[in-house]
């Protein structure tokens, strides 16, 4: 198989009936390197939203079993993203995410912000460091892709295209990222986390790194200290590097999905989908369910 040769079989493709299937090829063939980090970072970025991010502190998931609830989330995305919706293993990782959703107070307009960080980070870190951008076709693919498990989710109003999320996303943050201490707590846990699948002596340049990756506005909302304009541009270029090494390199043989990941930690004996996830007693580290002025419809099984 020759380098472009997946991106032929993606253009001969429905972006909307076939959506499942050309984001699995992008997301388990085409990048798999890069939609996990794209993903990391869109689920960081919620973090940014005052109430997103003093709910995650609030639960102390992601500050104190950090590494479980970073597995999970991975393992109950990249089930959906492997076996699709309409099986087993899928209804069942829906269904576990829909468990943990309803247990808490959040807002259609929260779920969807984060519906449209899926959509729209990963596009962008992808034309940014990726061996090449995205076609039209896989990016209407992952809209359509998103707005299936949106629907699943329960989750109203749904953006219908690429553009009205990236539209979605970029107002949301515009209008709702501010400084929060329990919001900071959250993003230095999974700082933390990133380090300390590294040898220790590289923590602090790994938290650089990583700063150097952020842009501006996550930086202002975190208060951070904006890396150094030379340190940003090393860093940038060095991911840039790697995109243009892979670009050389045969396609890859065979599918690689997220629970391969060596970042997944948890489960060296495997695991139960069905287990996956907390299940979090209403009233208790989160507040108890209460679906109205604008909290979450219930899921569409």
């Amino acid at each position: 198989m020759k380098r472009f040769e997946r991106l032929a079989e993606i253009r001969r493709l429905d972006p909307v009936a076939d959506a499942l299937g050309i984001y699995r090829i992008s997301v388990a063939y085409e990048f798999p390197w890069d939609y996990t980090r794209a993903l990391e970072l869109a689920l960081y970025r919620t973090y940014a939203v005052p109430a997103i991010g003093r709910l995650l502190a609030r639960t102390a998931e992601l500050t104190e079993r950090t590494q479980k609830r970073y597995d999970d989330t991975v393992l109950l995305l990249d089930t959906i993203v492997e076996h699709g919706f309409a099986a087993e293993e899928g209804r069942t990782a829906i269904r576990r995410i829909n468990q943990m959703h309803r247990s808490y107070d959040i807002s259609d307009d929260d779920m969807r912000y984060v519906l449209s960080t899926f959509v729209v980070v990963p596009r962008r870190w992808i034309d940014a460091y990726g061996w090449r951008r995205l076609s039209r076709h896989e990016i209407v693919a992952t809209a359509e892709y998103y707005r299936t498990l949106g629907r699943h989710m329960g989750i109203p109003d749904i953006p219908r295209t690429y553009e009205e999320f990236e539209a979605l996303l970029d107002s949301y943050e515009e209008a709702h990222f501010g400084w929060d201490e329990e919001a900071r707590q959250v993003s230095d846990a999974t700082l933390d986390l990133m380090a300390s699948w590294y040898p220790r002596p590289l923590a602090p340049l790994l938290r650089t790194a990583t700063l150097a990756l952020l842009d501006e506005h996550l930086l202002r909302a975190f208060r951070y200290p904006r890396p150094g304009a030379a340190t940003s541009a090393l860093v940038r270029r060095a991911v840039r590097t790697r995109g243009r090494l892979v670009r050389l390199l045969p396609p890859r043989r065979g599918p690689h999905f997220a629970r391969q990941n060596w970042e997944v930690k948890g489960y060296p004996n495997g695991y139960r989908v069905a287990d996956l996830g907390t299940r979090p007693v209403p009233g208790l580290r989160g507040c108890p369910v209460r679906h109205q002025d604008g909290s979450a419809a219930g899921p569409v099984e």
